[in-house]
């Protein structure tokens, strides 16, 4: 997976490819799809949620420049793997999910397998304030714009990593950069799809 599908793909950052080989990804899946987990493509892993395809986790990862010594918010816990990729990389990491089964199931998953990571269960759009302030936020869902909350839970110079548009239309993956006085900076990242992001500050669900 990481040879064929992240660094042919471009994929340069040692630190995310080291820990997308350390992850076992068949275990955030279901049994029934575990012969399947390695290939490039996303997963349903029930509510209506998926786990995104290993690329897609890779280069948000990768264009969120994540330090040993960072904190990161990471919004959409689904099933945990991409929290697990990101506790690799990361001081400690909050991930947020507001579905409680999925929040539930996928705290125990990491917890069995010794990642640390604080899974909490809420709208993620309105980030997660007592965790902050964050060097990155990462998210596996699109929204219409950033969240304010998001922006205001974030250090300046950290990064926030983000699929922008409409749920089933064109969406695009951007990099949002803070500066000290609280602007973005944005840099595209290209075409993707994901499912939206509902919350108060996000899609309807």
């Amino acid at each position: 997976m990481v040879e064929e599908q992240l660094a042919r793909r471009g994929i340069e950052d040692q630190r995310v490819l080291d820990a997308m080989r350390r992850v076992p990804r068949h275990l955030f899946v279901e049994d029934s799809a575990a012969p399947y987990a390695y290939q490039d493509h996303p997963m349903p892993i029930g509510d209506g949620q998926t786990i995104s395809q290993p690329y897609i986790v890779a280069l948000m990862l990768e264009a969120a420049r994540i330090g040993p010594e960072d904190t990161v918010l990471d919004v959409g816990t689904g099933s945990g793997y991409a929290a697990a990729v990101t506790a690799q990389l990361a001081h400690r990491v909050v991930s947020i999910e507001r579905h409680p089964d999925l929040a539930n199931g996928a705290a125990a998953t990491l917890e069995a397998l010794g990642y640390r990571v604080e899974v909490v269960t809420g709208d993620g759009t309105l980030g997660w304030p007592s965790g902050a302030p964050y060097d990155a936020i990462v998210a596996a869902a699109t929204g219409p714009s950033v969240p304010r909350a998001w922006v205001e839970q974030l250090r300046p110079g950290g990064r926030i990593v983000m699929p922008v548009g409409r749920p089933g239309r064109s969406q695009r993956l951007a990099l949002f950069t803070r500066d000290q006085d609280g602007a973005l900076a944005e840099t595209s990242l290209g075409a993707v799809a994901f499912v939206p992001l509902v919350g108060r500050n996000g899609w309807p669900g």
